[in-house]
C-alpha cells in the first residue's frame, strides 16, 4: 500500500516531534499495510518554519535509521503546501517540493475554514506550468462542507483530491464521515491517505478506512483509490471519473402538534 500524505518526519511541523516517535509511526504504518510513504511536512504554513536543508537532513537521517532498525518502509520526500500566490514560482525553484521531488503531483492544502478566492485561477496556473494539484483533506474544510460546489468546480477544472483515512473511519465525527462518503460517491476523490501526525490521536487507520469504503461502495472503489496512489508513485496518469455535483439534502420537516 502507498500512503501519499503523512507527517512522519520529525522536528519540522506538528507531526513527529522526535526520531523515536517517527520510527514508532513507521512501525505502525507497516502494521497497517503501508510499504511506501510520502513524508509531507507543511510548507508555507504560517505556524511552521524550517529551512530546506533541515528538511533534507532529517529525511536522510530518518531513512538511515529505518535501515539500521530493519523497518521495511520506503520513505519518499514531499511537502503539504499551503496555497499561496507565488506557488508556481516556489515549485519551479524547488523551494516547494512535488511528491517525491521528482514528478508533477503537488499536495496542496487550503486554510481549514475557507477556500481562497484565487484558488480556481491559481490551481489552473499550476496545471499550465506542468504540475498536477492534489487538494488535501477537502472533507475537513468548513467552506467546502457548506458549499461542495467549490470542490466540484476545482475537480472539474483538473485538480485531484485526497481524503483522510481517519475521516472515512469516523475519527473526526459522523458528519465528516458522511460528507466523505458523499465526496466519493460524486467522483470528487482520487486518493485516501493517512495524514498521520503521531501514533495516538492522529495515527494510521487506513485498514479501517478501506473496510468502510468497501462496505459502502464495494471493492471496485477500494481498488480504484489504491491504484491511483500506485500510479502516482510510478509517475503515471492518475485515473479520474467525471465529477458530479453533490445533491443538496432536503431538510426533514418538523411537524408541531398543538
Amino acid at each position: 500500500m502507498i500512503d501519499i500524505h503523512s507527517h512522519i518526519l520529525f522536528g519540522l511541523d506538528d507531526g513527529a516531534d522526535s526520531m523515536t516517535e517517527g520510527l514508532a509511526m513507521a512501525k505502525q504504518a507497516v502494521q497497517d499495510g503501508v510499504q511506501v510513504i510520502y513524508a509531507t511536512p507543511h510548507h508555507l504554513h504560517p505556524q511552521f518554519e524550517y529551512h530546506q536543508d533541515e528538511l533534507y537532513h532529517n529525511f536522510n537521517e530518518f531513512n538511515t535509521q529505518l535501515i539500521k532498525e530493519g523497518i521495511p518502509l520506503e520513505v519518499r520526500i514531499g511537502q503539504e503546501i499551503r496555497l499561496s500566490g507565488d506557488l508556481v514560482e516556489q515549485l519551479n525553484s524547488k523551494e516547494a517540493l512535488t511528491l517525491g521531488n521528482d514528478g508533477k503531483y503537488v499536495l496542496i492544502e487550503f486554510p481549514s475554514d475557507h477556500v481562497p478566492e484565487y484558488a480556481q485561477r491559481l490551481l489552473f496556473d499550476v496545471q499550465v506550468a506542468g504540475y498536477q494539484p492534489i487538494i488535501a483533506h477537502p472533507e475537513r474544510n468548513k467552506e467546502i462542507m457548506q458549499k461542495p460546489e467549490l470542490l466540484y468546480k476545482l475537480v472539474r477544472d483538473g485538480s485531484l483530491a485526497q481524503l483522510t483515512a481517519a475521516s472515512v473511519a469516523g475519527k473526526f465525527g459522523k458528519k465528516i464521515q458522511e460528507f466523505s462518503f458523499d465526496l466519493i460517491e460524486a467522483n470528487l476523490i482520487h486518493f485516501v491517505a493517512s495524514d498521520a501526525h503521531n501514533t495516538n490521536t492522529r495515527g494510521f487507520v487506513l485498514t479501517h478506512a478501506w473496510e468502510n469504503i468497501r462496505k459502502e461502495f464495494g471493492l471496485e472503489t477500494v481498488y480504484y483509490l489504491r491504484e491511483n496512489a500506485e500510479i502516482l508513485a510510478d509517475h503515471g496518469q492518475v485515473i479520474s471519473d467525471e465529477p458530479l455535483r453533490i445533491k443538496q439534502k432536503k431538510k426533514k420537516k418538523i411537524f408541531k402538534f398543538f
